[in-house]
């Protein structure tokens, strides 16, 4: 492994709260054919379980997940059903808002938080920007279940207000683990607080959108959040050219 994929391997784990390396034989990844999420099973630097990656790291006392879905499911396990590991659970949240989708997905959108609707019924993006968002996916040919879609932060801000950066840093290791699971070939970052949690930028949302990222094994596509487009319709057609642009990533054809 290179000194700069040893690095970008090693702040990866770093992101999920993974707190140190072992080189020993017996700590080092098996290979498992079952699981989307394990890494090559030659790599010869392991990860040592720490409190936010215990999960993603293969030794004699951590499972090998059978399947994304696995994975998942004790990932949602993990953060609970009344996760209190920042302020958001005193503020009058209703429940933690995981995830929702293919386990399997090649495409995964990734939002800011959940909103009052999603809040009440426990899935992410089930309001009016939710409602757009499946208007969004079915344009390129693709069902809301083909796809998996998923916030920064999984419990809602009180009157919808921005994550603050503590609960992001809380909740955001979350985020990194369904990532990891899913291993999707492209992710949308749906407006600025997504795209920046994940590209760690400051960058406004106007001036990355538009382009490419490589976000680990994935591209990343910035694009505004559907709540933005209810406010500015005409912007419509800049996410249409993003979509666009994520069809063809994924293969797929053109209508």
């Amino acid at each position: 492994m290179s000194r700069d994929l040893l690095r970008d391997h090693l702040e990866f784990f770093k992101e999920l709260g993974v707190d140190g390396i072992r080189r020993e034989p017996e700590w080092r990844w098996r290979e498992a054919d079952l699981t989307r999420s394990a890494p090559p099973a030659d790599d010869p630097e392991v990860a040592r379980p720490g409190s936010g990656g215990a999960d993603l790291v293969r030794s004699a006392a951590v499972p090998l997940f059978a399947s994304a879905a696995d994975a998942l499911a004790a990932l949602k396990e993990d953060i609970g059903p009344d996760c209190s590991r920042c302020k958001l659970h005193r503020l009058g949240r209703r429940q933690v808002v995981f995830g929702v989708g293919n386990p399997n997905a090649d495409l995964m959108f990734v939002g800011e938080g959940p909103g009052a609707d999603e809040d009440i019924q426990g899935e992410p993006f089930v309001g009016r920007a939710g409602q757009l968002l499946t208007k969004i996916i079915e344009a390129i040919n693709l069902r809301r279940e083909d796809v998996y879609i998923a916030n920064v932060v999984k419990c809602r801000p009180p009157q919808n207000r921005n994550p603050e950066p503590d609960e992001v840093e809380q909740c955001e290791p979350f985020l990194f683990r369904q990532i990891a699971a899913i291993k999707p070939k492209v992710i949308v970052a749906l407006g600025k607080f997504a795209a920046q949690s994940l590209l760690r930028t400051t960058e406004p949302i106007t001036r990355i959108r538009g382009r490419e990222f490589k976000y680990r094994d994935a591209i990343l596509i910035p694009t505004y959040h559907p709540a933005y487009l209810l406010r500015n319709p005409a912007s419509k057609r800049d996410v249409w050219e993003d979509m666009k642009r994520v069809r063809a990533l994924l293969g797929h054809p053109s209508q």
